[in-house]
């Protein structure tokens, strides 16, 4: 037993200084003197540290090279002694993997004449990297050079061995005593009590999980409730139009009045989190329109004296939620308002969902449908369109809206016919596009979608709200890259690097909605609109460190998953 001969070697030694080397000098697996160690260690016979060994092991291409040579070698010795042979005959001689990699390292290292036809350009070469390969099997040590050559071709990876050193702990004895675990009825009739040892309690061991019902990762608090309360918490910022000082109470703050605010970078548009002073006010909320921070705290009751400070309220308090119920939509709204053109591949069978019954949509606003047509056909508004004959017939058919941005077109739509105000809207809901199912790619998914309307928006703006949104949900490394989409300009594809798939991976899409949109809904032409559409599922995937999107939303989800997955706190208070 591994547990006899560890309390016996220690009888007669200080210490046993390698697990492994014990182990193997007495016939044990290493597993099984590590489970009698920590056994041990936790009642205290011993005392034991961990110890760690860095090696080289080979891959699974390391060793079949160990064992067959390297592809150059073997690309070598299938070239004849004299003359030549073509790429051809040379191509069916080896494995595919083995001529792409031995004519690369092979004329490399001016082995062969590479052309059409391979020659030998020495008689007799030595196979180092099997040489090298073989060394590592049997544990010999290699030089640094040696080592960043054979890791950069991929045929060794590092391994961490870990063990443990072992000294008498001070319960040692050199048979392990039998310890009660309960005190029991008989015990105490007997008295035997108190000549028992019993099992320490131990406080940090973690108990059988509850049966409790579990959240979906992606109806978890933290991601997509907090992408809906990270909209609407948007609402508590207000603009710092000039800022020289704080400003000073003459009397104490009661319960009605401002109770915490932080200062943040000025200068910026009033939606823009970073840009402005956080208030947080209990029982006084702030009305639309301009009102001063003056009047608001005087109608609470308390003077004070605010110093060449003039705060604008926000003129929404809040992201106003648009309305996501109609998973059926015209291609009108879903394609044409956006100004994107009836021959975009996006409109085609292969990519989006449409329906047979009803095959089409019964109404649609007609002054405004010859508007689209019009800027569609000629342009307009400093656009000369996409001059083609625009078919009624095509914005009519009904499909499974390809993404919330026609929610948002009715929206805008509805906005221009009123004397216009700032907004902000957002909205989480589903989307379906006709596309392949992949580890990054589903035919039904969550779309979240977000836009700002107002005058002087710029790209940076966009940015800038961009770069905070996803930060607040603990993803820091983000990247933009231009692309086109009809309907804004500029366009932005948002990507964030997964740690589980060690690549970057698309998250959303954003840009500047273009005025051959805006105009023709009725907006002034010195109103922007900043837009953006994020995946709720990717997102889930980098903080959950899921690798395959199939694991999280279909009828093939393990349910276990839910148990697994904690709520996420996104590395935020």
């Amino acid at each position: 037993m591994a547990e006899e001969a560890i309390l016996g070697y220690l009888a007669t030694s200080e210490e046993i200084p390698d697990s492994g080397q014990f182990a193997s000098q007495h016939g044990f697996q290493h597993n099984d003197v590590v489970n009698v160690i920590k056994s041990l260690h936790g009642f205290r016979y011993i005392d034991a540290q961990d110890i760690k060994r860095e090696s080289w092991v080979l891959t699974d291409e390391g060793k079949k090279y160990a064992a067959d040579g390297s592809p150059e070698f073997q690309l070598f010795l299938a070239v004849p002694q004299e003359g030549s042979i073509s790429k051809d005959e040379l191509q069916k001689k080896l494995e595919p993997s083995v001529f792409k990699i031995g004519c690369s390292q092979a004329g490399k290292n001016k082995w062969v004449d590479m052309g059409k036809q391979v020659s030998r350009k020495v008689q007799h070469v030595e196979d180092k990297v099997k040489d090298l390969l073989v060394r590592i099997q049997k544990g010999e040590a290699l030089g640094k050079d040696d080592i960043n050559s054979l890791k950069a071709r991929k045929l060794i990876v590092a391994q961490t061995w870990k063990g443990y050193s072992v000294k008498k702990g001070p319960n040692y004895a050199p048979t392990r005593k039998k310890v009660a675990t309960d005190l029991t009825r008989e015990n105490l009739q007997r008295g035997d009590w108190k000549e028992l040892e019993f099992k320490e309690y131990n406080f940090n061991a973690k108990g059988p999980p509850a049966e409790a019902g579990h959240l979906h990762p992606l109806l978890k608090a933290s991601i997509g409730h907090y992408f809906y309360q990270l909209h609407l918490a948007y609402g508590k910022y207000v603009t710092v139009k000039y800022m020289y000082c704080f400003y000073e109470y003459q009397q104490s703050l009661s319960w009605e009045t401002i109770i915490f605010a932080r200062i943040y970078n000025l200068g910026l548009p009033f939606w823009h989190p970073l840009a402005c002073m956080e208030l947080t006010f209990l029982n006084l909320i702030l009305y639309s329109g301009e009102t001063t921070i003056e009047e608001h705290i005087s109608s609470a009751g308390v003077s004070f004296e605010l110093s060449h400070v003039t705060l604008i309220c926000a003129f929404r308090c809040f992201f106003e939620e648009m309305p996501t119920n109609n998973f059926v939509e015209s291609s009108f709204w879903n394609f044409d308002a956006l100004f994107q053109p009836q021959q975009h591949p996006a409109r085609d069978s292969h990519d989006t969902f449409f329906l047979e019954v009803p095959s089409t949509t019964r109404e649609l606003p007609e002054d405004y449908v010859k508007l689209v047509k019009r800027v569609h056909e000629s342009g307009g508004y400093g656009s000369r369109g996409y001059m083609y004959d625009w078919k009624r017939e095509e914005a009519n058919k009904n499909l499974l809206r390809t993404h919330t941005t026609a929610v948002s077109t009715r929206m805008l739509y509805a906005l221009a016919k009123q004397p216009f105000t700032p907004k902000r809207y957002f909205s989480i809901d589903r989307v379906f596009r006709n596309e392949s199912v992949d580890r990054t790619h589903l035919a039904e998914f969550h779309q979240i979608e977000g836009l700002v309307c107002d005058k002087g928006l710029t790209l940076g703006d966009l940015i800038g709200v961009l770069n905070d949104f996803f930060s607040r949900l603990g993803m820091s490394k983000l990247r933009f890259k231009p692309a086109y989409n009809p309907y804004t300009e500029p366009s932005m594809e948002i990507f964030s690097y997964h740690e589980g798939l060690k690549k970057w991976v698309e998250i959303g899409n954003s840009g500047m909605f273009r005025p051959e949109m805006l105009l023709p809904m009725g907006f002034p032409e010195d109103v922007r609109v900043i837009a953006w559409g994020l995946s709720l599922e990717r997102p889930t995937m980098i903080l959950y460190g899921v690798d395959n999107i199939r694991d999280l939303f279909g009828h093939k989800v393990d349910l276990s998953l839910m148990k697994r997955n904690p709520i996420c706190r996104l590395g935020i208070d």
